[in-house]
């Protein structure tokens, strides 16, 4: 039998949890055919990997894509990465269902990240239809957003779906699910997911999961109510039959540090008595968002193009005022203006990097005032990185046996704003760091959270593990040299030591290369039941 490609002699690590082996990878069109001695075989081309690692393609869980992907469809800052497949349309946002109660409400909600991209679609179908025929170097896999189907039915209020109402969520989930999502996100603290009621949650989570759907959630609060939240989604995961992904599990602020140690165990106490329950992380102290997010629930009713009119009301900022000062930034996480910088300002370059206390001296106002400023002179657009993590917390959290790596970032084009390098270097990081540097991680566990783990909660049958018949996603790396080369001072840098990578048995990275080939698919429900 001739092969199309050979990886010879490379350590495996084939995404299980095993130990490592040594063994050749011989790979027919998209698939793998066979892991063994493959000495006396021929290929169209032999790749010499003798002491490098051998790994599934990594799966980020969480990732915000959904639009960016069409601007950049090489997706270079992730398929660098060592990252085959994306999961987008968390966070309780997806681009689609589009109706005339959210278009404007979405496309001004993604301008600031994905302003050029023109949705000219409306179901989810639709917008599937377009991601399945763009050329691109990753796989996708796609959930659909609560915020997102609320938002198409209600519009931007803060009230609850009347029966009627609630069914035509229903129906976009169904819409959704039948088309090819993998379940439903919801995103508890933005504007309008914020609005709902936890039935409301269990009804359309029902929906999902009736199509063997999965539920992922920004819970509704990772400070001091995180306990709350997460029995909160436990209680929706309990209701609606339903697998549970906690998204970007943290405990946030300073008064919360050390929180984690009992979120986790609240979790492994429901993962033991059989509930499916998991969730990811990202191996930083620091998050990132729209700066829009401080703002309480009520000023953000409407969107962001409505708050900006309400600025030029002095008796609604001084009600904003009064509620930051008694109760935080963020509904009561207790971050402060000294833990927030700017990653992104269309209009004031100079201050990107800067936190905003620097910005409000530099400018000689009042903190808010500078927010308010930047948010009017950006229409909306500007973003953040939230200094609020401990780094035990983080890294009880990545270690965790139930817990994924997910980057919680997107597809970026090199070279603009100061967003969190996360974009960049989340997955060589956790091996250069958690595996080789502080030996907190096994390199086969830390694989197996890129990995199979993902693949496993999504039921996605065909990738994540390294086997004959499977989707041939590989990342080939140097343990010794693998490294993520991305800081908060300076974001856009390609991480080191990942030599190939290989999407649907195409090599898209080429001895640390991009190929530009584009090789990934939409990856759907439907097709993976198969």
């Amino acid at each position: 039998m001739k092969y199309d490609l050979i990886l010879r002699n490379g350590i495996i690590v084939d995404g299980t949890g095993s130990p490592p082996f040594k063994a050749d990878v011989g790979i027919v069109s998209d698939s793998i055919t066979k892991i063994g001695d493959l000495t006396s075989e021929d290929a169209e081309r032999i790749i010499n990997v003798d002491n490098l690692i051998v790994a599934p393609g990594f799966i980020d869980i969480h990732n915000h894509s959904d639009l960016s992907i069409f601007l950049v469809p090489t997706a270079d800052n992730y398929i660098m990465q060592g990252v085959t497949t994306l999961v987008v349309g968390n966070c309780g946002f997806s681009p689609a269902p589009i109706s005339d109660l959210n278009k404007e409400f979405i496309e001004y909600t993604t301008r600031p990240f994905w302003g050029s991209v023109r949705i000219d679609w409306s179901s989810f179908r639709e917008y599937l239809d377009r991601l399945d025929e763009l050329k691109k170097s990753v796989n996708i896999v796609t959930l659909v957003g609560h915020g997102t189907i609320r938002s198409a039915t209600l519009g931007v209020e803060d009230r609850e779906p009347n029966e009627r109402e609630l069914n035509i969520m229903k129906e976009y989930v169904k819409e959704a699910m039948e088309a090819g999502a993998f379940g439903l996100s919801t995103g508890l603290i933005y504007v309008p997911g914020v609005y709902a009621k936890t039935d409301e949650i269990i009804e359309l989570a029902k929906v999902a999961s009736r199509y063997g759907g999965i539920y992922a959630t920004h819970m509704r609060n990772e400070g001091e109510r995180l306990i709350d939240s997460i029995i909160e989604t436990i209680r929706i995961g309990i209701e609606a039959n339903i697998p549970v992904e906690i998204s970007h599990l943290k405990a946030a602020g300073r008064p919360n540090w050390g929180m984690i140690e009992n979120a986790l165990k609240l979790i492994e106490y429901y993962a033991d008595k059989g509930f499916d329950i998991s969730a990811d992380a990202y191996p930083y102290t620091a998050s990132s968002t729209t700066l829009a997010s401080i703002f309480p629930p009520w000023a953000l009713e409407g969107g962001i193009k409505n708050l900006l009119k309400k600025f030029k009301d002095s008796e609604f900022v001084s009600r904003v005022r009064r509620e930051l000062e008694s109760k935080g930034l963020m509904g009561g996480r207790w971050i402060e203006w000294r833990d927030i910088s700017i990653s992104y300002s269309e209009t004031h370059k100079e201050i990107e990097g800067m936190f905003i206390l620097d910005i409000a001296r530099k400018w000689t106002m009042d903190p808010l005032d500078a927010v308010i400023k930047l948010l009017l002179d950006d229409s909306g657009s500007t973003a953040m990185i939230i200094y609020g993590l401990n780094q035990d917390d983080v890294d009880k959290a990545i270690t965790h046996p139930y817990v994924a790596i997910g980057s919680d970032g997107s597809v970026k084009e090199l070279g603009k704003g100061k967003p969190h390098p996360r974009n960049y270097g989340t997955f060589p990081r956790i091996i250069a760091d958690y595996v080789r540097e502080r030996k907190l991680l096994k390199l086969s566990e830390a694989i197996r959270k890129m990995t199979s783990l993902p693949a496993r909660k999504l039921r996605i049958w065909d990738r994540g593990i390294l086997r004959p018949g499977m989707k041939a996603d590989i990342v080939v790396f140097n343990m010794h040299l693998i490294k993520d080369e991305a800081t908060f001072e300076d974001p856009h840098r390609y991480p080191k030591g990942i030599r190939y990578v290989l999407v649907n048995g195409s090599i898209v990275v080429d001895d640390e290369r991009h190929t530009l080939s584009k090789p990934g698919r939409l990856i759907t429900r439907v097709e993976s039941e198969k």
